[in-house]
């Protein structure tokens, strides 16, 4: 099957996606020719001038994200014979409801955030949900419109602690922009013969080594997680972990990493343990056939509860 590579573009209303499209789709480095199905699922002040593409071969479908369907998207694919979509989606729904919806062939080849660095603030403070959504699943941040001397570490604190790896842009109303260049060092030591989490630090933690277990290949870890018990490989393995808020009370979830370890049926569901292990990054049914970190348990030790049940990145 032939693969649709999709290139996303997210952000609220007025945070300068559609100019940036515009101006991309212009760009013949970007647009060589190629047959662009252009989606519209959200409407701003801005309009798409189709006049000034280098060839006639982009085409604009103006959609609703909460109704349209695979079968609609496929018909508008063939419709064009699209060579690849570009996506621009609303700001105000939720960004994995739609790639729910997005064809089999479809591939995420990139999603970009734009940000209006005067206002992004004010809706992580009111909408934290969908700021969490859009930056935790973007490549790219791009905050703009920023004052020549304004303040970045705000923006900086507010991308990071939502996606580590993404890459940061920053644009000021004076035309000069810059990437952000601030490394965060994790709270924890990971070239230490023991890596040792604290109990606050494992959320940044978890994040880590699910998003680069290959960084952790061969490291012994130690932690206070609960006891999970696995749907599979219930004998001689569990999933220690700890309850994740992300964003609000209705985002928590548990956030555990299968563990091997030859007494797992001894243990007490929800029960409180100290694990010292080895990583390594191998599948598991759990990462849907993708690789990710497996722990092997060194010691498994009763631990009283941490002071805060759950825990935030």
């Amino acid at each position: 099957m032939q693969q649709i590579p999709v290139y996303v573009f997210t952000g609220f209303l007025d945070s300068g996606k559609t100019k940036f499209i515009q101006q991309t789709l212009e760009d013949s480095r970007f647009n060589a020719g190629e047959r662009t199905l252009l989606l519209v699922f959200e409407e701003g002040e801005e309009e798409y001038d189709m006049s000034t593409y280098p060839s006639k071969n982009v085409y604009l479908e103006v959609l609703d994200q909460d109704t349209v369907t695979t079968k609609e998207l496929e018909a508008l694919q063939k419709k064009y014979k699209a060579q690849r979509v570009v996506a621009e989606l609303n700001g105000m729904k939720l960004v994995g409801d739609l790639y729910a919806r997005f064809p089999q062939s479809w591939a995420i080849a990139q999603e970009v955030m734009f940000a209006d660095g005067s206002t992004i603030e004010q809706y992580n403070a009111n909408m934290r949900g969908l700021v969490v959504d859009k930056l935790s699943g973007c490549e790219m941040v791009v905050f703009n419109r920023l004052q020549p001397d304004e303040d970045t570490m705000p923006l900086h604190k507010l991308a990071r602690a939502c996606n580590r790896r993404v890459d940061i842009l920053y644009e000021r109303v004076d035309g000069a922009s810059a990437f952000d260049d601030v490394e965060d060092p994790l709270p924890f030591d990971i070239n230490a013969p023991i890596i040792e989490v604290q109990d606050e630090d494992y959320g940044l933690w978890y994040r880590d080594v699910s998003e680069d277990p290959d960084k952790y290949q061969g490291k012994t870890v130690r932690f206070k997680g609960q006891v999970a018990r696995l749907r599979r490989d219930r004998s001689g393995m569990f999933a220690p972990g700890r309850f994740i808020m992300t964003c609000c009370v209705e985002d928590i979830q548990f956030c555990g990493i299968p563990c091997k370890y030859a007494d797992a049926a001894k243990l007490a569901s929800k029960s409180w343990v100290t694990v010292t292990a080895t990583v390594s990054s191998e599948a598991h049914p759990l990462y849907q056939g993708e690789v990710g970190p497996i722990l092997t348990a060194i010691s498994v030790e009763s631990a009283a509860p941490a002071v805060e049940e759950v825990v935030t990145f």
